[in-house]
């Protein structure tokens, strides 16, 4: 049994077994959305796993049975000035793409762990994580058009993992795909049937990455890394500017407006 790092109720719980850290998204009553208090955990979690010399695999997963609906609308739509609304989510959307850029870069190797819900900030883990497995029934959506907002900092990450084509159509689109597609897509690197499918691969790649020396998987992962730049120089802080210029405009109250009441923007007539 892993042995819990925190006993208090968090938005990202933690337990180490022996040489794996445990992270899991704790928000299932929001699909695990991001909001300000789980990504100040988030940042408190790679602080210390970048520190950290004895874990050597992270797994990254949620709770309730869906893996990380995105970005909280709640927060995007949240009140203030226009500049002041403007700032906030231009700050927000950088921190998101460092998270991700943070947690490729670990020591440690990454194992994304994905059931039900991976959408739009979601899919940035999928991708930022080095090993990706899925349920049958993980669904994968970029639906950020559909909202009145951008895939800014999940789009390299889209790009590298799939390739520009498959990530055009699906940013575009904004459609659900399903764990077969996105294994097909190579969004995923395997699909199982269920979460006990999901806990024995899990197993079975903690089992292969026992047999790679520490040190050899850290450098082979820093060698990766140095294969190239995730994207052009600039291209963080450009996205950030465009979420930001969208999410402080109209189209963004009305997608947001229209997605909480569930009902089509005023667009899709």
């Amino acid at each position: 049994m892993g042995e819990r790092m925190s006993e208090t109720e968090t938005p990202v719980q933690i337990t180490r077994e022996g040489p794996v850290v445990r992270l899991t998204l704790n928000r299932p009553q929001r699909r695990n959305a991001m909001n300000n208090a789980m990504g100040a955990a988030l940042d408190a979690a790679l602080d210390a796993l970048e520190a950290d010399h004895d874990s050597r695999v992270v797994v990254l997963s949620g709770a309730g049975g869906h893996f990380c609906a995105g970005l909280d609308l709640g927060e995007v739509a949240s009140g203030g000035t226009e500049a002041e609304r403007l700032a906030a989510q231009q700050a927000r959307n950088h921190r998101t793409g460092q998270r991700f850029l943070r947690l490729s870069r670990l020591p440690q190797v990454v194992v994304a762990a994905v059931q039900g819900s991976a959408h739009a900030g979601g899919l940035g883990w999928v991708c930022s994580a080095d090993i990706a497995i899925a349920t049958a029934d993980a669904r994968f959506c970029a639906p950020e058009v559909r909202r009145g907002l951008v895939p800014a900092q999940i789009l390299p990450w889209l790009t590298r993992r799939m390739g520009r084509s498959a990530a055009t159509r699906m940013v575009l689109r904004g459609d659900v795909i399903d764990a077969t597609e996105a294994g097909r897509l190579g969004l995923v690197h395997q699909v199982v049937d269920d979460a006990a499918g999901l806990d024995a691969a899990v197993g079975t790649v903690l089992a292969d990455l026992r047999q790679g020396a520490p040190m050899a998987l850290a450098e082979t992962k820093a060698l990766i890394a140095a294969l190239g730049p995730l994207s052009p120089d600039g291209y963080a802080e450009a996205g950030a500017q465009a979420f930001a210029k969208c999410a402080a405009g109209p189209e963004a109250r009305e997608g947001i407006a229209a997605f909480q009441q569930k009902r089509p923007p005023a667009w899709a007539g």
